[in-house]
């Protein structure tokens, strides 16, 4: 069964979430008050208006760390306009600083985001400071065009800048520093979310290679609990059904073997010409019976798993093969591919498809390589191959292309049944591929 941390039931999924989802804004919303509280407001590019005035006349002037002003010429007006209440007063007095007529001057420019009184009043400290009195100003961006008598204007502004500005480069790291603090929060608790998810879907992919592997224990929220005790419960059920089913299918197996005894001891009356074919015909569902124990014995069989190496394993096969003449070789492999499975199981099923392809298709070549997460091995032959429609039937217990059910001419239809079984059994599967010049491959996959 599951178990749960400290024998209770933890907190729920919801309840982490909801947690972490509350952690994270108080998180942030600490993080802008101490910006808002701490950090020094955004102290913008600002000019006098008597510094504006000596730009347009042709004055040259040091901005210190500010952007300089410069002059342009265009044919249209600048634009949007302000319309703030110092601006008629700022237009009346470069009107009568630089004797044009007050329609000839327009400011425009958009409301930039220094809404701060703090910033108004350090400006005007700093001019005081630097000024000795306190005189208007203009903050960027801005435009402060006067027409001339051409009808062209005369725009002074703040030279266009590139990339960040200060203010903008300290919110940038000051907001990586907070990315950074709330990253390992950010962490933790989704490693403690996932991690029994994680363990959840392991367990489910085990499984499905293992029927008989041990329930799951897991520890995490109470909706991970009860999904874990859910699952150990479908897995004891499957294991009964399977194991109800095997023990049946073996039952049946096993009692029929009485009743072909005595069909045997019957045929002995029988006139002779017709006694041959009905002991073939009782010889051939002993074969069938036998085969159906030994499948099922198998597939009962409670299989230790340990790691082997496939090449090494295939090599083996081909050798016994070749020392009773039969035409089986491997033709690539690949440096290791090692897996975890069951060795007499692998053996049968790597035996079955070697001899299938030297009993169908007169050779055998096999070869053992990596495909991303599994292990293949590829058995190619030079037979007549298997038409489409057969390519899945022949995967079927006791189904033959054949139909005779002659031993001479193959088997009773359980060997592709028994690999494919074992070879899901294993967490992967295997498929047949006839050959564009001729021929059949079949390919394994395992997980590695």
């Amino acid at each position: 069964m599951t178990t749960w941390a400290s024998g209770r039931p933890t907190a729920s999924l919801f309840g982490r979430i909801l947690l972490f989802a509350a952690a994270t804004v108080l998180a942030c919303q600490a993080i802008s008050m101490v910006m808002v509280f701490k950090l020094p407001p955004p102290m913008p590019d600002f000019y006098r208006l008597t510094e504006v005035e000596q730009v347009l006349r042709g004055e040259t002037h040091a901005f210190g760390e500010r952007r300089p002003l410069q002059i342009v010429t265009q044919v249209e007006a600048p634009e949007p306009t302000l319309d703030s209440r110092a601006v008629p007063i700022i237009r009346a007095r470069i009107s009568r600083q630089l004797g044009v007529p007050l329609d000839d001057v327009i400011i425009a420019g958009d409301y930039g985001p220094f809404a701060d009184r703090r910033v108004f009043r350090t400006l005007r400290s700093r001019m005081a400071e630097e000024g000795g009195t306190e005189e208007q100003f203009v903050i960027a961006p801005f435009q402060i065009g006067v027409r001339q008598p051409d009808g062209a204007w005369r725009v002074v502004q703040p030279e266009p800048t590139f990339g960040l500005n200060p203010w903008e480069r300290l919110v940038l790291i000051w907001f990586a520093l907070s990315a950074l603090a709330v990253a390992p929060m950010a962490y933790f608790f989704a490693r403690r979310l996932s991690t029994p998810i994680s363990v959840l879907a392991r367990a489910a992919e085990r499984l499905g290679r293992d029927p008989q592997a041990p329930p799951l224990t897991i520890k995490g929220t109470s909706e991970i609990a009860v999904a874990a005790a859910a699952f150990n419960d479908m897995q004891a059920r499957l294991r009964r059904y399977v194991d109800d089913r095997t023990a049946m299918v073996g039952a049946v197996a096993h009692d029929l073997r009485t009743p072909l005894t005595r069909l045997r001891f019957r045929i002995e009356s029988v006139p002779e010409d017709q006694r041959a074919k009905m002991a073939a015909d009782i010889e051939q569902m002993e074969a069938m019976i036998s085969a159906t124990l030994a499948f099922v014995r198998d597939a009962s069989r409670p299989a230790e798993r340990t790691r082997l190496e496939l090449s090494s394993l295939l090599e083996s096969l081909c050798d016994e093969m070749a020392e009773t003449g039969a035409d089986t070789d491997i033709v690539e492999r690949a440096d290791k591919v090692v897996i975890e499975g069951d060795p007499m199981a692998l053996r049968r099923l790597f035996t079955n498809l070697l001899e299938n392809a030297v009993k169908f298709g007169g050779r055998a070549r096999a070869r053992v390589f990596h495909d991303e997460a599994y292990a293949v091995v590829e058995i190619a032959d030079d037979g007549p191959g298997i038409p489409p429609c057969d390519i899945e039937r022949v995967f079927e217990p006791f189904y033959r292309r054949e139909p005779s059910r002659s031993r001479q001419t193959g088997g009773i239809g359980l060997g592709l049944a028994v690999v494919r079984s074992i070879a899901r059994g294993h967490g992967g599967d295997v498929s047949l591929t006839n050959r564009s010049d001729g021929g059949l491959t079949a390919r394994v996959q395992l997980p590695l």
